[in-house]
């Protein structure tokens, strides 16, 4: 973690008023939360600020509140659990600037943690107005961002307070900055990628860079099902992208003019209709019956999958390999992610994965505890796996 700032860089934390960046856009029913994973995650930096005597100010957004107060995107129905995770009396203001602000932050005492209301509730926050970061900046000695899934947005509080501010990242992007690093940036090789989901439409950015950063990328779920087209073979019902024939091509090019070895479809699992249980049959792909759908891989397809990974000593994962949420199309993707947990933890693979639907197929394939790291960033992810700067971590980054 050389290249970024991180409270280790911060010194001494007693007195200080530390604004701290986290992501508490938590889901919710009836006005409590539901899954708290995302409070959880930010807790031991909120403990070890606290712990230090710092004088925590979170500072979160909710919801889209398209710049005005609205109620049902306030962040104080969020505090009870946010309080009973911290494990200490968490105090809130009504505002996140202004005279509410400032009288909240100032009856803070060393040790306490306060939440500030949401910042959306501000047009300057996703303007990234430098009059609002200004008046977010008040009330703060340094900044420290715990928000990498937000660190893709040039908002007020995830890159103008880091202009403003001596600025750190907090244990939680600290870690995902890590797991990146050694993913993509600095990675033990070979490196070998996963990328799965529906439409090569909405990862075309994300394909091209990877077929000039790692040695083997296995391309999966309905988008290799255009990869398939463009080579000529019949997909007959499957999902399929046929506009994006030429685009499909271009990338095998790209590919086999970087050395990089593309792993596609070489057996699959096909039924006549998208529900779980439905009958169906493995199939050679290119023996794919017109009135079937490609739903899986196959058996085939798995162990060509578990012998690169088994060259490999970098895994980056991003998007299931079928239709993971029926059974038995969960098949490929049960199969390989157990596989590669089970390299993990045997110390043979560095395994970083990350998206909304591959996190959901790793614990439906009961190891996202045994991934080196889990992301669950999402658009964040997504975008620093297509080698794009996110504002909120390059004003993190030391100066050369």
């Amino acid at each position: 973690m050389t290249d970024f700032r991180t409270l280790d860089d911060a010194g001494p934390l007693q007195g200080k008023r530390v604004l701290l960046r986290v992501d508490l856009n938590v889901p919710m029913d009836g006005g409590r939360v539901t899954d708290a994973t995302r409070i959880e995650r930010v807790v031991p930096t909120i403990r070890e600020i606290a712990d230090a005597g710092g004088r925590v100010i979170l500072l979160a957004h909710f919801g889209r509140p398209k710049g005005k107060p609205d109620p049902k995107d306030s962040l104080k129905p969020i505090l009870a659990t946010l309080s009973e995770k911290v494990g200490r009396p968490v105090a809130f203001g009504p505002d996140c600037v202004g005279e509410a602000a400032a009288s909240a932050v100032s009856a803070l005492k060393d040790g306490d943690v306060l939440l500030l209301e949401n910042t959306r509730y501000h047009a300057g926050e996703e303007k990234n107005d430098p009059d609002f970061a200004r008046a977010l900046a008040a009330n703060g000695d340094i900044y420290v961002n715990e928000a990498f899934s937000a660190a893709h947005r040039a908002h007020a509080s995830t890159e103008g307070l880091a202009r403003l501010l001596p600025a750190y990242a907090g244990r939680l992007m600290q870690a995902e900055l890590d797991a990146l690093t050694k993913g993509l940036e600095s990675p033990a090789r070979p490196v070998i990628a996963i990328v799965g989901g529906a439409k090569v439409s909405t990862k075309i950015d994300l394909l091209e860079n990877l077929v000039a950063k790692v040695d083997m990328l296995v391309i999966g779920g309905g988008m290799a099902n255009t990869f398939l087209h463009a080579q000529g073979k019949d997909v007959g019902k499957s999902l399929c992208e046929k506009d994006l024939a030429e685009t499909a091509t271009r990338i095998l090019a790209a590919a086999k003019e970087k050395n990089c070895t593309i792993i596609l479809p070489a057996d699959a699992l096909v039924a006549r209709e998208f529900k779980a249980n439905a009958e169906n049959e493995t199939v050679a792909i290119d023996a794919v019956p017109s009135d079937a759908m490609i739903l899986d891989v196959g058996a085939a397809s798995i162990a060509t999958i578990d012998g690169a990974i088994d060259e490999a000593r970098t895994l980056v994962w991003n998007g299931p390999l079928g239709a993971f949420e029926l059974t038995p199309f969960d098949t490929g993707t049960v199969a390989v992610a157990q596989h590669a947990a089970a390299r993990t933890r045997a110390g043979q693979l560095v395994s970083v994965a990350g998206g909304g639907d591959t996190v959901a197929a790793l614990n439906h394939a009961g190891v996202g505890e045994a991934f080196s790291y889990v992301s669950t960033a999402g658009g964040a992810f997504l975008e620093w796996l297509e080698g794009k700067e996110l504002p909120g971590v390059e004003a993190l980054r030391t100066k050369s």
